[in-house]
């Protein structure tokens, strides 16, 4: 079965962990227009399909459907949404243990925010590396 071009969408945003509002951040459109996209009931315009082929990594004939394959399709996830997901699973794992000693909600702070700054420099570096500003 052929896919339409917002069932594409809707299945690559998931590939890569994306919610709808991020993508429509990513693309510099609302949330909404993602989601009429998803659903079929809007199309995207020339500028935002050649960011939506950017974003996922694949062609325009993909997403038309003139190609089967996600060509150059790259399961991409920001560094910030694996943060995220492990401070919520640091903050709500059971039997968590230091060395035998329970970790009480002090010390889970103590490692997030420890990873905050880590991210935090390695954030800047990344930047500075790569001539961002």
């Amino acid at each position: 079965m052929k896919q339409n071009l917002g069932n594409k969408i809707k299945e690559l945003r998931k590939q890569c962990h994306f919610t709808q509002s991020h993508l429509a951040k990513l693309l510099g459109i609302s949330a909404s227009a993602v989601g009429m996209y998803e659903q079929g009931r809007r199309e995207p315009d020339n500028e935002t399909l050649l960011k939506l082929c950017e974003v996922f990594g694949t062609s325009s004939d993909y997403l038309l459907g003139k190609s089967d394959t996600p060509q150059n399709f790259k399961e991409s996830i920001e560094v910030l949404e694996v943060f995220d997901e492990f401070t919520q699973k640091l903050m709500s794992q059971q039997g968590l243990m230091f060395d035998g000693t329970p970790l009480n909600d002090r010390d889970r702070m103590k490692i997030i925010d420890a990873l905050k700054v880590v991210a935090a420099l390695a954030r800047q570096e990344h930047k500075n590396s790569t001539g961002e500003a």
